[in-house]
């Protein structure tokens, strides 16, 4: 008699039961086989699944060997015309994860949704018990040089910092010079990587959300000559070399400084993940490559003040932004400052007992690993994190460029009186040199003036008002720029809640700092205005005295300076026009502080800046639609033509 265990015989009944279509009855085929390199296109094509669904659904996986319920990315195979008979294909751009990507088709039945297995948007994320069909293993060739290149200052006006990843970590180097036929400088590059063990909680350091994230490589370029254009390329022989890429070198003569600023922009997909990603940044990024065709050879930076990639602990989504970002940041020095979505974690260190509201778990687990190590700022500035994690980095610094000093520090972190953070901020704000740059413009994540009805964060704003804005008062701060607040909006020079006189009239004046909240490059997630007290289910009409524009339209922001005047503009990213500006004086008097117009902000900025940008915006759309398309080409949309505001989303950040 031949017995049989019951243990197998149940495995196998569960195999039977749970999977009723055998995976050979339906094919999958991936080309190319290999991706020539990060960003490029391939496509999926099926056949033969039999009763087509509209719940039949392709799961993106990388590495391979992740369990079903591991993917990073997911298409409906409804998506494609004609799944009805089906068959079907998509194409989408594969970013390079250093590892093989699979693909799988799966079953997914009504009776099996789950409605507390969500997705950020709320909607049921699939099920994976119905396995139709999996494709071969896709990689990317090899030697192809390095990726997700990005610049930053150093603090030291000859020298560049340039940034990258490998897969392996090998020797890789820098080379440079005045003429792209002879690059003939070479530097070598630090080497740093993080692992799983580092991340503080999930899903950063679990199955779902941790992914290689390759060797980051630091290099820095020296002895420049001052305002030069310098051409470079960062690789190996062995590893390959990248194409050759340009930055215009500091000046600290120059009487010119440009500036791109925003905050939580994000990154975009081209397809659906467990979070929403941020479809806007694509526009954003455009928008900016078009000025910065537009800027010749001269000093400028990109400035993005909190809530980098919302990557919350799913590591690819690093990957996704620097991917996005690689064509602006291979040319401007791309400067961060530290925002929740980054950092925050239930363990953090300064967690006092008033902000109970406000530091959660919105950084995924991270703890500030990725941001410390994937970027390094001026300056030496660090916190401990109190785990095996390393010490959380790039907090506060700051630089001059040109006529204007930057100021960068940290809302997730200690910046009361006494702490390490707010001495350095005393000390850098009294010993400005007014006279060579009469601008001083401080950057944070968290605002410490917003009309959103943003409730949480209301005693971390006390807390700044009450140690912070007398050091800017009386420091003379000309601007203090904010995001976590996805709206534009602009103060009058305020100083505790009371709007300074312009002077315009021939009466005196103070020169207060200018406020203003940047945070909608991206990110969706839209707050409501104040409510006024008598009616608290309607926002306020209209707007406090003290905000004299708010705007609900995703953008970014230019700043332009002089010795004798600053221009500060906001361009919405459904037209790449100016909505808003303000101008101020090296004496810090204010010259348009009303609600700015759009068509005659339009005319002062030509004249400040060029008029090249309308010309420089023509050759790059056309340059950019191929990257624009092979990135995310299901996501892009058409950008209105009208003065109508793009609409959004009314939720809390």
């Amino acid at each position: 008699m031949i017995f049989l265990n019951p243990v197998f015989i149940t495995f196998y009944l569960s195999l039977i039961l749970i999977t009723p279509l055998s995976s050979s009855e339906v094919s999958i085929s991936v080309t190319p086989k290999t991706v020539p390199k990060s960003g490029d296109n391939l496509t999926i094509q099926w056949s033969g699944v039999d009763s087509p669904s509209k719940l039949d659904w392709l799961g993106i996986y990388s590495p391979p060997n992740s369990s079903h319920s591991d993917f990073i990315g997911y298409f409906f195979l409804s998506s494609s015309p004609g799944w009805k008979s089906g068959s079907g294909s998509i194409s989408l751009p594969l970013i390079n994860l250093r590892s093989q990507y699979q693909f799988r088709i799966f079953r997914w039945y009504e009776s099996e949704v789950n409605p507390k297995h969500k997705d950020h948007d709320q909607n049921p994320l699939p099920g994976t018990k119905h396995l139709l069909a999996e494709s071969e293993g896709i990689g990317f060739e090899p030697a192809r040089g390095p990726e997700q290149i990005h610049l930053a200052y150093t603090g030291k006006e000859d020298e560049m910092r340039v940034m990258f990843v490998t897969p392996d970590g090998k020797e890789s180097t820098v080379k440079y010079g005045l003429n792209r036929e002879n690059m003939d400088q070479v530097v070598g590059t630090r080497v740093v990587r993080y692992e799983r063990e580092d991340m503080c909680d999930a899903p950063a350091n679990d199955s779902v959300g941790w992914r290689d994230p390759g060797f980051i490589h630091d290099g820095v370029v020296v002895n420049l000559r001052r305002g030069k254009r310098y051409f470079y390329q960062v690789g190996s022989d062995s590893g390959g070399w990248s194409i050759t890429n340009s930055f215009v070198s500091q000046d600290g003569d120059s009487n010119e400084v440009v500036a791109f600023l925003f905050g939580d922009m994000g990154t975009a997909t081209p397809y659906s993940t467990f979070h929403r990603t941020q479809q806007e940044s694509i526009s954003t990024i455009k928008w900016i490559s078009r000025d910065i065709e537009a800027l010749g050879d001269k000093p400028a930076l990109i400035s993005h003040i909190g809530d980098i990639s919302y990557a919350r602990g799913y590591a690819w989504l690093w990957d996704n932004f620097f991917t996005q970002i690689e064509p602006v940041a291979s040319q401007l020095p791309y400067h961060v400052c530290i925002g929740n979505h980054e950092y925050d974690w239930p363990l953090q260190p300064w967690r006092p007992d008033w902000s109970y509201s406000i530091y959660g778990k919105d950084g995924g687990g991270e703890c500030g690993v990725p941001y410390s190590l994937r970027f390094i700022m001026p300056g030496n500035s660090s916190e401990p994190t109190g785990t095996r994690a390393p010490a959380t980095r790039n907090l506060y610094f700051s630089f001059d460029l040109g006529p204007v000093h930057f100021l960068y520090f940290s809302t997730e972190t200690n910046f009361l009186q006494g702490s390490k953070q707010y001495e350095f901020l005393k000390q850098d704000l009294e010993s400005v040199d007014r006279k060579k740059t009469p601008f001083v413009v401080v950057q944070g994540h968290r605002p410490m003036y917003t009309t959103s009805n943003e409730i949480r964060d209301a005693p971390i704003r006390m807390k700044m008002l009450e140690h912070l804005e007398p050091l800017f008062v009386k420091n003379k701060v000309t601007l203090a720029l904010w995001g976590h607040v996805h709206r534009y909006e602009r103060f009058c020079p305020l100083n505790n809640f009371t709007c300074g006189s312009l002077g315009m009239n021939g009466q005196g004046w103070e020169a207060y700092p200018v406020h203003i909240v940047i945070g909608m490059a991206g990110q969706d997630w839209q707050p409501i205005w104040e409510p006024r007290p008598e009616h608290p289910d309607v926002p306020v009409f209209p707007q406090p005295a003290r905000s004299l524009y708010r705007g609900g339209e995703f953008g970014y922001t230019r700043l332009v300076a002089t010795k004798e005047k600053l221009t500060f503009s906001y361009i919405g990213n459904h037209d790449g026009e100016v909505h808003d500006m303000v101008e101020i004086m090296a004496s810090g008097q204010v010259l348009n502080g009303g609600g700015g117009s759009g068509a005659e902000s339009s005319k002062v900025l030509e004249s400040t800046f060029s008029w090249y940008v309308k010309v420089g915006s023509l050759l790059l759309l056309g340059a950019f639609i191929g990257y624009v398309f092979g990135f995310v080409s299901h996501y892009r949309r058409d950008t209105a033509s009208g003065a109508n505001w793009t609409p959004v989303k009314n939720e809390e950040i």
